[in-house]
């Protein structure tokens, strides 16, 4: 029986509009740490020459002073989007001196919750608003969770297959209500299915146990001060990493982008007891932004969002429901130390090709006893996703690793044939024969290949880590920057430093009176 998949491919193709599968758009936004040649977290300042963290939008902060976020502009090859992310490490490493970009998704030595500095973005509204908002995360879940570092890949579709696929499906809805209910499909099969980026492309498996402090754990221990699972894949996105406890009330499972919406508003709206007795303005200092179980909608935690850009002062939720979801930002991929910016242009095609197959496989929605069963899927990969003969749970009971990421290749293989034949080559179906090669041997995943490095070398996570780094430092100084590239990174640079003066200057009300507008709008 032919698969939902297989009769739209089939349709594009018999319409003549199989090339708007090409028309997809990507960004990619990466972090990383600024540490000292020893490898220590850096203490400085957010330097000059990379502009204002507020208001520069290729080179900014995420948590902390030293958490560095590089964001590429949207583009239509991926690998324009690689080049880019590459020459803003280029630009980057000649405003550092000697510090170096922690190409790793687990942090470097860090002393404790006091070695990291909550981010500075000045003393416009905006800007207080900004670091606030990170005294709070400090206080809800400790500093030490915000000092891991990930890759956010950005995916979009053009309106002409949105409207193509619309009359494939018969739909009566508006473009925009069908295209929001789209994205929700391709999140839904996204979150079903994402268990296999993180056996593919997890990269964390090893942590220093300086991130473990006196906190309980089940890591065994190599090297001396190297914590690891021995078939871990991402202990990133496992709950020695990110975890939120007062999160896992909200139950959103993204079947409607309403019910999202709704869920998110209210948390925003609806305060938490734990945080209203920890204060909001304690002594005259802020402690969080308000005491609801989210402050802000960027708050909540997900491996998937619908995204939509908002106005300056709009709410993401508000641009959300009133212009529809415009595209998705997929949040759980590792920095690679392997590669010199954490990503390369063949895991991006595979991206493209895993998510275009979300997008054009059966639009379900995820009941309850699904929800548990992707989170007990995620769980057993990021934590043992490499072990021998692993079964994960399905619908009728349980099915091995292997087996159940054959079928979801063999899915993603007729997409990136599809779009081979478009633009010619082989590349999107050599991305994923690569894949095929990590599900029949696991000592091809990153995690794989990292354990057996730290093995080999006998070097301790945080000392594996900066050499990886510094070996990346040198390739990355020593290619040469674009100067036209050069110039226009320069020139973001002066112009960030300019509007970051002006709102502090062109600010009209107090900070309290702007918090309290914002929050009630």
């Amino acid at each position: 029986m032919q698969s939902v998949l297989e009769s739209k491919l089939e349709k594009l193709s018999a319409a003549g509009q199989q090339h708007l599968l090409t028309e997809v758009m990507h960004g990619i936004e990466k972090e990383g740490l600024r540490v000292t040649p020893k490898g220590r977290l850096s203490q400085s300042d957010h330097p000059n020459g990379l502009g204002s963290a507020l208001t520069n939008g290729v080179i900014t902060t995420d948590y902390s002073e030293s958490l560095l976020e590089f964001i590429t502009p949207v583009y239509k090859n991926s690998l324009d989007a690689i080049n880019y992310l590459t020459d803003l490490h280029r630009f980057t490493y000649r405003q550092l001196d000697e510090e170096i970009i922690w190409n790793a998704s687990m942090p470097c030595y860090l002393k404790g919750p006091d070695d990291i500095r909550i981010g500075e973005y000045g003393n416009s509204n905006s800007g207080r608003m900004k670091h606030i908002y990170r005294v709070g995360l400090a206080s809800r879940y400790g500093k030490m969770m915000q000092s891991i570092a990930g890759i956010h890949y950005n995916f979009s579709l053009s309106d002409d297959l949105w409207q193509v696929l619309q009359s494939i499906d018969g739909s009566q809805q508006s473009l925009q209500d069908y295209r929001s209910d789209g994205y929700f499909s391709l999140i839904r099969n996204f979150r079903r299915q994402s268990w296999l980026l993180l056996y593919l492309f997890g990269s964390s498996p090893a942590l220093s146990d300086s991130f473990m402090g006196d906190t309980e754990h089940q890591l065994q221990t190599m090297n001396g001060h190297t914590l690891y699972l021995p078939h871990a894949t991402s202990l990133r996105m496992s709950d020695f990493g990110y975890s939120n406890k007062a999160q896992e009330s909200l139950d959103i499972c993204f079947n409607y982008l309403d019910s999202y919406a709704n869920s998110l508003r209210s948390a925003i709206k609806t305060p938490f007891p734990a945080y209203q007795e920890m204060g909001v303005k304690v002594n005259g200092s802020y402690r969080q932004l308000n005491a609801n179980v989210l402050q802000i909608e960027n708050e909540y935690y997900s491996d998937i969002r619908p995204k939509r850009v908002a106005a300056p002062g709009e709410k993401p939720v508000d641009a959300l429901i009133d212009r529809g979801v415009e595209y998705i930002e997929v949040r759980n991929t590792d920095i690679n130390p392997l590669l010199p910016v954490g990503i390369d242009n063949c895991q991006a095609q595979f991206m493209d090709a895993f998510l275009l197959t979300c997008l054009l496989q059966e639009n379900r929605e995820i009941c309850p006893d699904e929800c548990d069963r992707i989170s007990h899927n995620n769980n057993l990969v990021v934590n043992k996703g490499r072990e021998p003969g692993l079964k994960l749970s399905i619908a009728e009971g349980e099915q091995s690793l292997t087996e159940f990421a054959s079928q979801i290749l063999d899915q993603v293989q007729k997409v990136a044939v599809a779009i081979d034949s478009v633009k010619g080559g082989t590349n999107y179906s050599d991305s994923v024969k690569q894949q095929r090669a990590k599900v029949a041997d696991s000592d091809l995943t990153p995690s794989a290949i990292i354990l057996a490095s730290l093995r080999e070398s006998g070097l301790q996570f945080t000392d594996w880590a900066l050499h990886v780094s510094r070996q990346h430092r040198e390739d990355l100084l020593s290619s040469d920057l674009d100067e036209k590239v050069n110039a226009d990174l320069s020139d973001k640079v002066s112009q960030s430093i300019l509007a970051q003066q002006e709102m502090e200057q062109s600010d009209s009300i107090e900070f309290e009176q702007f918090l309290e507008e914002y929050m009630s709008a």
